[in-house]
């Protein structure tokens, strides 16, 4: 073929063109047709990716091991153009499931996000207010303007005693809430009736109207109010962790089923049960993650000695302080030492 023919096959034409030359001959190399069309470097380039990209041919496998140099370079791999359409549209499909799927995924999350907002009545986004506060004092200011902000309801869960200095100032509250009739409701440790000082208290705040119930595991400090006000720890289990301030129903009704849920667990002033429990209903899985968890042995390596899940190891260890009537895990370490649960070795 002449250098003239071959300029005159510009882009597409000259890839038909290599294309052609490899299915009339095959086993031949790209550049030994390219060579015989004498195009360019840039031409050949231009070819190679078009082919390339419809997939009508394709590199050489490379050989899993070194092989001694090849007087003659590789031959292309030609594809059938129907081969390589239907390659083509599979690929395409695939892409296209993969734009839907990601579609889906955004629609769902900003449907899980503006949802609240969008919905007839929803609390408008600029009504709702979150803080992390590290300033004790600034909680305390914010506690102290309840007193006067509080119109319907007020609900309290302590998971342990209220301080000494702060017992009058909680009663001069409670009585002034009395009076304008809001609903007060506080929720306990078992722990607390257990302190002479606080059983005093807590006889004195429901003598004044306040609904006061006992729990053995309250899961963290809170106070709710009005469902518009939420005030909660950013670490449960560290009491001098920086504290979430929450307004606006939107957030606070969340917070308020949370204590609704524990609520209806705890057991109503003068009702709660003293005795001590025995463990006399552990189940021997039970206390086998008793004696381990006594002995110091990780929640992990608990569930591997016992061939179950993380998740079922804390549901056993929650079952073992219900059981005990204990509020923590220390708690139920010390009662079941006391009442001789732990004379064994764990597995």
């Amino acid at each position: 073929m002449s250098r003239n023919a071959a300029v005159a096959r510009t882009g597409s034409e000259q890839a038909l063109a290599v294309y052609q030359q490899l299915r009339a001959r095959p086993g031949t190399a790209f550049d030994e047709v390219a060579d015989r069309l004498e195009l360019s470097a840039d031409e050949r380039e231009r070819c190679r990716d078009e082919l390339v990209s419809l997939g009508l041919t394709a590199p050489p496998a490379a050989s899993p091991e070194p092989a001694a140099p090849s007087p003659s370079p590789a031959a292309s791999v030609v594809v059938d153009p129907d081969v390589a359409l239907l390659r083509l549209l599979r690929r395409e499909r695939d892409r296209l499931q993969e734009r839907l799927a990601a579609t889906s995924r955004a629609h769902t999350a900003l449907e899980a996000l503006a949802g609240p907002f969008l919905r007839a009545g929803a609390t408008p986004r600029g009504e709702i207010e979150v803080e992390i506060v590290a300033d004790r004092e600034l909680v305390r200011r914010s506690l102290a303007d309840l007193t006067d902000s509080v119109r319907t309801a007020a609900h309290f869960m302590h998971t342990g005693s209220v301080r000494r200095e702060e017992l009058p100032g909680e009663l001069a509250q409670d009585r002034l809430w009395a009076e304008r009739g809001v609903r007060i409701r506080a929720m306990y440790s078992r722990r607390a009736a257990s302190v002479p000082e606080m059983a005093q208290h807590l006889e004195e705040r429901a003598a004044l109207g306040v609904e006061v119930r006992f729990a053995s595991v309250i899961p963290m400090n809170m106070v709710l109010a009005d469902e518009n006000f939420a005030l909660l720890p950013t670490d449960p289990h560290d009491p001098s962790s920086a504290a979430i301030l929450a307004r606006g129903p939107g957030l606070v009704r969340s917070y308020l089923a949370l204590y609704e849920y524990c609520w209806t667990a705890a057991a109503p002033y003068g009702e709660e049960e003293e005795t001590e429990k025995g463990g006399d209903g552990l189940s021997e899985q039970q206390r086998a993650a008793l004696l381990m968890l006594a002995s110091g042995i990780k929640d992990e390596q608990i569930a591997k000695n016992l061939g179950v899940s993380l998740r079922t190891v804390s549901r056993l260890l929650s079952e073992v302080m219900q059981e005990l009537g204990a509020a923590s895990r220390f708690e139920a370490g010390v009662k079941a030492s006391r009442l001789g649960l732990l004379d064994g070795e764990a597995p």
